[in-house]
């Protein structure tokens, strides 16, 4: 497929997604919701990738949705067409690692798409927030739900009731970004982090992803039953035997997905 709205590239076992909307501050419109999906399947079916990352540009990961594709859609057109939540759900459910990279404006729906990765570096400049109830409606991505559960109720409700964003350091100290470093390095520092996880067994990592996604839909003791059971069956893996075999051998592991 020939992509317009996004750029794809490869780097061992690292897949690159670039949200490519310059003039628009990368603004989430259907064609690049298509293509975003596109994508991911692409990656999800290259045996040989381990892991991904999602970014934008130094100036804007996403200012959110498209308004001036929304503002002429009635409630049964959204609900007929989904427009971009298909997106998130794609995200949500991808089984391999995404590492977000982001940089300048992540608000709204490109918060929404932030917050659907596993792991997120930002750089120094970000600036996050849900700013849809300046424009008479609501976060509609799972952002009230993920939100919530990064930040607690009470700075979930600040943020979305008076649409007020928060900076880099202070998302890091509420646990809303994995880490923060200088604009110039953030990107590096998010290949840094993908590489490290693609480094691992992509079975373990695979099964573990999914256990901590989990714990936000399961108590406590469903949880803890779940994981045990991905547990035991990482025991059945080639990749556990060759993990612990090269430990006790002092030498690195070659895992190999099996």
């Amino acid at each position: 497929m020939d992509y317009e709205t996004i750029a794809m590239s490869k780097d061992g076992p690292v897949g690159t997604i670039t949200l490519n909307r310059p003039g628009a501050l990368n603004a989430l419109n259907e064609q690049m919701v298509k293509e975003l999906i596109s994508a991911l399947d692409e990656f999800e079916r290259d045996a040989s990738l381990r892991c991904v990352i999602i970014t934008g540009s130094e100036r804007a990961f996403s200012a959110g949705a498209d308004i001036k594709e929304m503002a002429g859609m009635t409630a049964v057109q959204m609900a007929m067409t989904g427009h971009f939540f298909p997106l998130w759900d794609r995200v949500g459910r991808f089984p391999k690692p995404i590492v977000g990279a982001l940089s300048g404006f992540v608000l709204g729906g490109g918060l929404e798409l932030a917050m659907s990765c596993d792991i997120l570096v930002a750089s120094e400049t970000t600036q996050l927030g849900q700013p849809e109830i300046d424009i008479g409606v609501m976060p509609g991505g799972g952002g009230t739900q993920r939100l919530t559960r990064a930040v607690g109720k009470y700075k979930a409700m600040e943020m979305i009731l008076t649409g007020k964003r928060i900076g880099a350091e202070e998302a890091k100290a509420l646990g809303l970004v994995s880490r923060v470093v200088p604009k110039e390095a953030y990107l590096t520092e998010a290949r840094k982090v993908a590489s490290e996880v693609a480094s691992r067994s992509p079975v373990a990592v695979r099964l573990a992803k999914m256990a901590v996604n989990k714990a936000f839909e399961m108590g406590l003791s469903d949880g803890i039953d779940f994981e045990r059971e991905l547990f035991y069956l990482l025991f059945a893996s080639e990749d556990k035997s060759e993990g612990m075999a090269a430990f006790m051998e002092k030498r690195s592991p070659q895992f190999k997905g099996k």
